[in-house]
């Protein structure tokens, strides 16, 4: 269905040419899901935006070809392109904040792409847009039809999203990042979706995540990018089983999850390097844990080991970028393999991401004590109900209520972890935003958050502002959350000129340059804009400028949705070494269950608005009392 030969995109950019996609080849059959993994700002989006022809002003193709069915798409001009795009091949973005029209209801949006692409109109393109929402998970949908995107959570716009690209039925989907921003019970819910698309239409899907353990569920065929290269492709089974590049196997490893907890993860030192240079060696070899001489002097090829193997049982060979597995003429290994990592001690799989051991029975196993003594608590809520006002008619008066959060109540010690979970749209992220004193004005307040003992809803004017120094939060969308005309060190130096008055700008410059490389980036990028970084990037970004002003608590509105699993094992050591340093406490707020059995404390279950369970974070996963919460576990995806 799909060919990619070749592909080449440069950039134009202030440091140069920057070759951002070098000569990627891939092949798509039809029905076949083909996953793209790897870190942020290897190029995985790029090439789906290349592959649309979507790409920003600064970049180009210059080599290759796109094929879909035999048509060549880059010799296609932009009006044959526009219908080729969104009718025959969908795409899912990756920032559903952005991608979707502020001013537009969403149902108008996904009316939009049924009469564009389809033969339906008027009310029947309505009524196929309310079976869309509801299908993607939207409660209520012929209600919720009239919406403006900023009255959904950041999962319900990504259902949004979906609904969108899969309304006009397209022959093939780019997914970039379906499900990165819904829980586990939509995602699950979301990925069956797709899988009963590919059976009814034959539907081709490129999917781009970071998710592994959806990638192990999802693809037929795995392809590792690393630096604008393809280094790895295989079968998912075999690429989890017997992963044969070095940064295949590091990736596994990164992994949070059972047994790992007190530990820190094997996060891959360094960085993706930056793509304006001429690669004498191997890319990735000033981060590789085998790599020898060779690996420094010369460029690695694409090489199948075992492809006569493959071809002789009708499967496309495996294909690996790496000296280890070319033969040698006396530089380095000949034939030499990668460790026996299929043992339960070593092996990445047996470290994956599941925040539960099963037994034989299909019934979780304890994971540790939890015995600890309780240290006093810093944030106590206390009854807290959120409401937000409807508005009708000409005068927009406001004619009754939207509960948001229902009473709820938790406490968070010093020096720990309050992870919150539960099904996107359930008042998470409402929950957090009125305690960081986000939400006056907006919504109906009722109940007390005391900070110390201090009530944070009683404080006012200068007090307030000094409140703000101890709280701090990292939101979920962080490209909607940076100021788009401000250098990074502008947007991260802001918060210490209102909250820390006291640092000179020579302190400040010190605490930044400090601050930037602690999560992961290097000291150029604070003369940069948010938009020339990835995903993930801006996600660190996000993090730096929360803890700037060196707060007491910190609310992490899904902090790690965004990024890659060798960042994510970063910034995890990254929290967990701040909150030992500093005493610092978090509420964490995020769907990945893996992340909370590794960070968490104490666990608190939400949903409509309601906690419906907390514990201490063992016991919970372990024992769970509620059904509800019995469905969340059973819906975490597993590499095993």
């Amino acid at each position: 269905m799909l060919n990619i030969d070749n592909l080449g995109v440069v950039f134009d950019a202030d440091a140069g040419l920057v070759r951002a996609i070098d000569g990627l080849s891939l092949a798509i059959e039809r029905g076949e899901t083909f996953a793209l993994v790897g870190e942020s700002g290897c190029g995985k989006s790029l090439t789906a935006l290349a592959l649309m022809r979507l790409l920003p002003d600064a970049g180009h193709i210059t080599d290759g070809r796109i094929d879909i069915e035999g048509t060549d798409t880059l010799a296609l001009p932009e009006a044959a392109m526009r219908r080729l795009r969104g009718g025959r091949i969908g795409m899912i973005f990756q920032e559903p904040a952005t991608s979707l029209n502020p001013i537009m209801r969403i149902g108008a949006q996904i009316v939009e792409a049924i009469e564009t692409h389809t033969a339906v109109r008027g009310a029947a393109a309505r009524a196929k847009a309310i079976d869309w929402l509801g299908r993607v998970g939207i409660p209520e949908p012929a209600r919720r039809i009239d919406d403006y995107p900023f009255r959904l959570s950041g999962g319900q716009k990504q259902r949004v999203m979906i609904a969108i690209a899969l309304a006009a039925e397209p022959d093939f989907l780019v997914a970039d990042e379906p499900t990165t921003a819904l829980d586990v019970v939509i995602q699950a819910q979301i990925l069956e979706l797709l899988k009963d698309l590919q059976r009814e239409q034959g539907m081709g899907l490129l999917l781009i995540t970071h998710d592994l353990a959806v990638v192990a569920g999802m693809a037929h065929r795995v392809a590792l990018m690393y630096a604008g290269q393809i280094v790895e492709v295989a079968p998912a089974a075999e690429f989890f089983a017997d992963p044969k590049h070095p940064y295949a196997r590091l990736l596994l490893e990164s992994l949070p999850g059972f047994g790992k907890r007190g530990e820190p993860l094997a996060a891959i030192g360094g960085s993706v390097p930056p793509l304006s240079q001429m690669f004498t060696g191997c890319r990735f070899a000033p981060r590789c844990d085998r790599a020898f001489d060779r690996c420094h002097r010369e460029v690695p090829v694409l090489a199948s080991p075992g492809a006569e193997d493959a071809t002789a049982v009708g499967e496309r060979p495996r294909e690996v970028r790496c000296w280890l597995h070319v033969p040698s003429d006396g530089g380095g290994p000949q034939g030499e393999s990668l460790p026996d990592r299929t043992t339960p001690a070593t092996s990445p799989v047996a470290a994956s991401v599941s925040p539960l051991a099963w037994s034989a029975s299909g019934s979780p196993t304890p994971l540790r004590a939890e015995s600890s003594p309780e240290p006093s608590p810093l944030l106590d809520v206390q009854s807290l109900s959120v409401r937000f006002p409807i508005r009708a008619g000409l005068l927009q008066r406001v004619t009754s209520h939207s509960v948001a959060v229902a009473d709820v109540s938790l406490t968070l010690a010093r020096g720990q972890t309050l992870a919150l979970v539960g099904e996107s749209g359930c008042g998470k992220t409402t929950l957090g935003k009125a305690i960081v004193q986000l939400l006056r004005g907006q919504a109906v307040i009722e109940g007390r958050a005391l900070l110390d003992g201090q009530d944070l809803f009683s404080l006012n004017g200068e007090a307030l502002r000094l409140a703000r120094r101890s709280v701090q939060m990292i939101f979920q969308d962080p490209y909607a959350s940076l100021n788009p005309r401000m250098r990074v060190y502008e947007v991260l130096e802001e918060g210490l000129l209102t909250l820390r008055p006291e640092l000179d700008a020579d302190a400040r410059r010190q605490r930044l340059e400090s601050l930037i490389e602690r999560v992961g980036l290097r000291a150029d990028a604070l003369q940069r804009h948010p938009h020339e970084f990835s995903g993930g990037q801006r996600q660190r970004l996000a993090i730096a400028r929360a803890l700037a002003v060196e707060p007491r608590l910190i609310v992490c509105d899904e902090p790690t949705s965004a990024l890659d699993v060798s960042v994510q094992a970063q910034i995890l050591n990254l929290l967990l070494e701040l909150q030992r340093e500093l005493g610092l406490s978090y509420l964490f707020i995020t769907h990945h269950l893996g992340v909370v059995e590794y960070i968490a404390d104490h666990v608190a279950v939400m949903q409509r608005g309601r906690i419906v369970e907390s514990a201490a974070t063992g016991a919970l996963l372990a024992d769970p009392r509620e059904p509800y919460t019995r469905d969340l576990l059973a819906a975490v995806p597993r590499l095993v």
